[in-house]
């Protein structure tokens, strides 16, 4: 009786994490370290339910001014589920030199980040990491510049992808952040 007991426990067991894994989106099943920590997170847990919008950051940009844009965004629609998840990057023009330390008390005491900020991050093709290259391959989109934004909705697809040039105050951007929320 016991032993049949175990075995009940232990296939559910392998059954409800075969099961949470296969839950995870593939556009949110990576592990990126949050800005300044040692350890990773899952995104999955992060994001997971929630309307995301990924943006590669930099310091030394002309576009570095969306910091703000993105910081009002994120506090008028995180209360609906927006989440901006922000990924410094010194591909383009090696206009992200800091380290995360410095990038992190850039980000806060000049344009007062709160949404979340990730380690540091390879975007530009051929050498983006695993999350930008998937990110790449479902828009057919990758980063030609600084601040880029893809948009996921909260079932985890990707669903949208922003040039630099589209800030975060464009009608469009909103709309579209708006019908997903």
């Amino acid at each position: 009786m016991l032993k049949s007991m175990l075995n009940i426990m232990l296939l559910a067991m392998v059954f409800s994490s075969a099961s949470a894994k296969e839950v995870c989106p593939k556009a949110l099943d990576f592990h990126k370290r949050p800005l300044g920590a040692e350890n990773t997170v899952h995104l999955c847990q992060q994001f997971k339910d929630k309307v995301t919008l990924v943006v590669n950051t930099a310091s030394k940009c002309a576009y570095t001014y969306q910091y703000e844009g993105l910081e009002a965004l994120y506090e008028k629609y995180k209360g609906r589920g927006l989440i901006v998840a922000g990924f410094p990057s010194n591909d383009f023009a090696g206009q992200e030199p800091g380290t995360e330390k410095q990038i992190q008390s850039f980000c806060r005491l000049t344009y007062g980040v709160q949404f979340p900020m990730f380690e540091k991050t390879r975007v530009k093709s051929p050498h983006a990491g695993p999350f930008y290259q998937f990110l790449g391959k479902v828009t057919s989109e990758t980063p030609k510049w600084n601040f880029h934004k893809y948009l996921i909705n909260r079932k985890g697809e990707v669903v949208g992808s922003f040039p630099s040039q589209v800030e975060p105050d464009n009608l469009k951007l909103i709309s579209a952040i708006e019908k997903l929320l």
